[in-house]
């Protein structure tokens, strides 16, 4: 799953309007409402870090993999500049989730931007669980958000337009999807525009994420967890036919 590695560069600047600290904040929450005593966290799928360095911040320690060398390089480059302070809560490396197997366990495993949503195929998902449950301590917590199926059936993903900038360059994403109704799975097809502001020079990125849409049932049978709670994302109700994003709680 190389696909974050062509525009790992301009990840930041296409989520700089993602409220990061709010979200660790609401898993914090979660955290102390089925972990009360927890303090380590295994970040599945970290991205750059930036729900990493909000939850060192909040005073947990967190170990993160991603499948993207270059992900996890910009996350390390931001740990020896801007977040230098943490070093000793923060560690990156890359790692699939499917398979990673390091030598801790932790009070709570985390995998948020719904990571749980790209994999795809029942085997991806029951392996992803399974490096869940081999990295929490007994009693632990599994804490993920994923594309909540009622809610996508209901409201399917339509051709979405973001542009931004910063003082070098503007990006324009225009994503494109194709649903596959029997595999439960949408093609999110980029085009991704990236126009250098001092020479006009444009490049030009096209990639497909393949993502799933998830429901509870089916994550109960493919894990061996017990259900905690699940909640619409960023609230404590439970999601509807309107939810798209879901949040679920497990406990090994």
């Amino acid at each position: 799953m190389k696909v974050f590695n062509n525009y790992s560069a301009y990840y930041d600047l296409l989520y700089k309007d993602k409220d990061y600290k709010g979200e660790a904040e609401y898993i914090h929450e979660l955290i102390k409402s089925s972990a009360p005593d927890a303090n380590s966290i295994l970040d599945l799928g970290c991205g750059t870090g930036k729900h990493a360095f909000h939850f060192a911040e909040l005073g947990y320690e967190v170990d993160g993999i991603d499948f993207s060398d270059s992900m996890v390089e910009i996350a390390n480059k931001n740990l020896d500049g801007d977040y230098q302070k943490y070093k000793d809560k923060l560690s990156f490396q890359v790692g699939d989730v499917q398979d990673f197997r390091g030598e801790k366990q932790y009070d709570v495993v985390v995998s948020l931007f719904h990571v749980m949503s790209y994999q795809t195929t029942n085997e991806a998902l029951k392996a992803t669980f399974e490096t869940a449950s081999k990295h929490l301590k007994k009693g632990g917590v599994l804490i993920f958000d994923f594309w909540y199926g009622p809610g996508v059936l209901t409201d399917p993903p339509v051709v979405r337009v973001k542009r931004l900038e910063d003082e070098r360059i503007h990006v324009t994403r225009i994503a494109e999807p194709v649903m596959y109704a029997n595999d439960n799975c949408v093609d999110v097809n980029y085009a991704i525009f990236i126009k250098d502001k001092a020479t006009g020079e444009v490049e030009q990125i096209e990639e497909t994420h393949k993502m799933r849409y998830l429901f509870i049932p089916e994550m109960l049978n493919l894990s061996d967890f017990s259900l905690i709670d699940y909640y619409a994302w960023r609230s404590f109700d439970k999601p509807t036919f309107k939810s798209w994003n879901s949040i679920l709680i497990f406990r090994k």
